[in-house]
């Protein structure tokens, strides 16, 4: 037999396990660690009663490789010992090898061997009782039966079930830490959103403008000093501004919510941004409905955000004429509405929609309703935010 043929049958464990076992045995035949039926009668010689010993400790070689086949070689040598005359090694060696046929095997087969050993144990105590007339025998011999049988297959049930509530506690604790793992991942990503929205209508806005004017000045050569200064000065307020709310960003990147909650927009400041969104052909103007509540402030810097983007595409996409800013008022929700002239000449900066994905996802992190596009010869966006503070507050 080849040394991996001989590693499959066996482990180095059980292969030292069966050596202490045998060596057990030889130490205690050397004792008469044994019982005998009748001394006048029936007193087999210690060289006889080897035989069993010999039988089942290679039987041990199988108890985790193949411990149902080890199971029922070991059987008969068990059988042999009893019949000349039970052995204290011979029983723990066998009661080892129920023990793990229970434990490694399948449980169907643990639950088998349970009933068998009890049924055997009281087959025992039975032919006791009928053998010497006397139930106290009978008893005696059962409970010897069992001690050696039964106990060692529910010590292999008790073990089990250890074992299975061990894997499931670990299983369970694997999946909690994929779980938290997943939602570590998503407040990331929803975080990168968040900046990334941010920044798009930060730098979006301000920088159009200032594209916009500055390409004016550059190209149209006539232009006379005061249309220079005018176009110098939204150079120079929205340059200002920009670096107004870059240095809030980067604020509330530092410090969290310890940011100063006065740098953030309002709507209040709703008039200044739409007179500032202006081009030689494209001009905007401004309606108020309803009385302004105390919106919370995911609500307000989303409606804000979401009316800046709109001019933003305006003054990048729109054709000449006005742009139509209306933002209502309800007591359940802030309606928005920009309307501006569908531009037919292509963009006069290039885009990326990314302006429409995030006004789109403001409006869904407060459960509000958007949408975006072309209605006739216009172009439409329709916002409304729920003026829900416990959503708004989950937001945040």
């Amino acid at each position: 037999m080849s040394v991996d043929r001989a590693r499959r049958l066996t482990t180095r464990q059980d292969a030292l396990i069966a050596a202490a076992a045998l060596a057990g045995g030889l130490v205690m035949l050397s004792v008469r660690g044994y019982s005998v039926w009748s001394p006048e009668s029936w007193d087999p010689p210690r060289e006889v009663r080897l035989i069993p010993l010999l039988g089942l400790c290679p039987a041990m070689l199988l108890r985790r490789t193949r411990p149902l086949t080890g199971l029922v070689l070991a059987t008969p040598f068990n059988i042999a010992d009893v019949v000349l005359g039970p052995g204290i090694a011979t029983a723990m060696i066998y009661g080892d090898a129920l023990y793990a046929a229970s434990l490694y095997g399948r449980r169907r087969t643990a639950e088998w061997l349970l009933g068998i050993t009890v049924l055997a144990s009281l087959a025992v105590a039975a032919a006791l009782w009928a053998a010497q007339s006397n139930a106290a025998d009978g008893v005696i011999g059962g409970a010897v039966a069992g001690l050696v049988w039964v106990v060692p297959v529910l010590t292999a049930f008790s073990v089990r079930e250890y074992r299975f509530r061990a894997e499931a506690e670990r299983q369970r604790a694997e999946q909690v830490a994929r779980l938290a793992e997943m939602d570590r991942l998503a407040a990331v990503n929803a975080e990168r959103a968040r900046m990334a929205r941010e920044l798009h209508d930060v730098v979006a806005n301000h920088l159009s403008a200032v594209a916009l004017h500055s390409s004016a000045v550059l190209k149209v050569r006539d232009l006379d000093r005061e249309e220079i200064e005018r176009a110098m000065e939204v150079i120079r307020e929205n340059s200002v501004r920009g670096l107004a709310e870059m240095r809030r960003m980067i604020g509330l990147l530092r410090d969290g919510d310890a940011a100063d909650p006065a740098a953030r927009p309002r709507l209040t400041e709703l008039e200044p941004l739409v007179r500032r969104t202006a081009r030689s052909d494209l001009s905007a103007d401004l309606e108020i409905a309803g009385e302004p509540p105390e919106l919370p402030a995911a609500v307000e810097l989303a409606a804000y955000r979401i009316v800046q983007e709109s001019l933003t595409n305006a003054l990048k996409h729109a054709g000449p004429g006005r742009v139509r800013v209306r933002v209502a008022f309800t007591r359940r929700s802030v309606v928005i509405d920009v309307v501006s002239p569908l531009g037919r000449d292509g963009s006069r900066l290039p885009g990326t929609g990314s302006g429409l994905v995030g006004m789109r996802e403001r409006a869904a992190m407060l459960a509000g309703e958007f949408s975006a596009g072309p209605d006739g010869g216009l172009w439409r966006v329709h916002a409304e935010l729920p003026v829900d503070r416990h959503a708004a507050e989950r937001a945040s």
